[in-house]
């Protein structure tokens, strides 16, 4: 059973886009719109498309969330037909995302130190301690 069941599924050839309406069951107050672009986006496998959510909404009582997607083949489309006010809080959400990922990795590196070197710089730290006091 997946957890995205297809509303509706229209192809819109006056806008030259697909509209997308889904239901995400148990994924009330916990769903993203990145990342229910990205489920979309595998779930009907629409790589190298641009996949814009429009709208999460979800329903008092209920745990499930429906989105609406617009699904553009052109990006330069997309910036025509959309608010670009959506494209701005996409790009700022990523941007986030990135710089989130990047400081994460410093802290990986710093961890990847082996014992060895790690006593191996305090040693030498000990000897030259040791070598400066005069007798």
């Amino acid at each position: 059973m997946s957890i995205i069941e297809t509303v509706t599924d229209v192809d819109n050839t006056f806008l030259s886009r697909r509209e997308l309406t889904c239901n995400f069951a148990g994924l009330s107050g916990k769903l993203k719109s990145l990342e229910a672009a990205e489920m979309i986006t595998k779930e009907f496998k629409l790589d190298g498309k641009v996949v814009i959510p429009m709208r999460l909404r979800t329903h008092v009582g209920k745990s499930h969330v429906t989105g609406t997607f617009f699904v553009y083949d052109d990006e330069g489309l997309a910036r025509k037909h959309v608010n670009p006010t959506i494209f701005s809080r996409i790009e700022k959400i990523k941007t986030k995302l990135a710089e989130a990922k990047t400081e994460e990795a410093p802290a990986e590196v710093a961890s990847d130190e082996t014992p060895e070197e790690v006593n191996a710089d305090n040693t030498s730290s000990e000897e030259t301690k040791t070598e400066e006091k005069p007798e």
